[in-house]
């Protein structure tokens, strides 16, 4: 099974179609004024979960672990809850997280005065994942390009790999040859690398096009955080829209 592929903050319709084109496992939508990502978006959290039907919930925020753990069983769902890191000691809080969630994206800490809590383009070191062993599947993020993607699974072992500034010309503007590069690079990473890659895989080995219908993943936070839907082409029956759509144009 291969890496996990998610490409974050897209904003237009060309660039999604290009991610899931490319074979991404996963495509994700900000709703954050601060991100100069943000989509705009006028719908309350219960509105968008009806709309969007999501499968996961990804958590992005300041939420303590009984936040998580009410939010899956108010929604019934399962939750990937991101945890900002710099050192080991960051790592304090990971038993906590991982007794409530279902998986973990580790990402790197948001500098002081910083305006957001993610896609700012900053990597963490790695090397505090090394010897990680944790039951949960997980992903990494912050600072990944197509440069050192590779690298960065090597070294943490993770499961999936999450981008967005690392895919963009300017801050908010989305490059398709780079989202294409950066696809490429990670799933180049599975043939360099024998040992065993920690975390939950792709399915998707074959022709990404090949009638996959997308799953979302949904951040629900507060007014104060940030919000990210995520879609996820690996099928589940019936899609929507936009697995319509791309099943017309393969």
């Amino acid at each position: 099974m291969s890496l996990l592929v998610k490409i974050c903050g897209l904003s237009t319709r060309e660039t999604l179609d290009v991610a899931l084109a490319a074979g991404a496992d996963m495509v994700g939508f900000v709703f954050f004024p601060p991100s100069p990502r943000h989509l705009s978006l006028e719908k309350t959290f219960g509105n968008i979960m009806d709309a969007l039907q999501p499968d996961i919930l990804q958590l992005h925020g300041k939420e303590t672990t009984a936040r998580v753990r009410d939010i899956r069983q108010k929604f019934g769902l399962p939750v990937m809850k991101a945890l900002p890191v710099e050192t080991a000691a960051d790592l304090s809080a990971l038993p906590g997280y991982a007794a409530v969630a279902d998986r973990i994206l580790f990402d790197a800490c948001a500098p002081k005065g910083a305006t957001r809590p993610g896609g700012l383009g900053a990597a963490f070191d790695w090397h505090v994942l090394e010897n990680l062993d944790l039951k949960l599947p997980f992903m990494v993020s912050g600072g990944l390009n197509a440069a050192n993607v590779a690298e960065a699974v090597r070294v943490t072992r993770a499961g999936g790999v999450d981008v967005s500034s690392g895919v963009e010309r300017t801050p908010g503007v989305k490059d398709p040859e780079m989202i294409r590069e950066f696809i490429r690079a990670a799933r180049a990473t599975q043939l360099a690398s024998p040992l065993p890659v920690y975390g939950e895989r792709s399915d998707r080995l074959g022709d990404p096009g090949e009638g996959d219908s997308p799953r979302s993943q949904l951040s629900p936070n507060s007014q104060q955080e940030p919000l990210t839907p995520t879609l996820c082409p690996q099928g589940r029956g019936e899609g929507d829209e936009t697995a319509r759509q791309r099943g017309q144009k393969n």
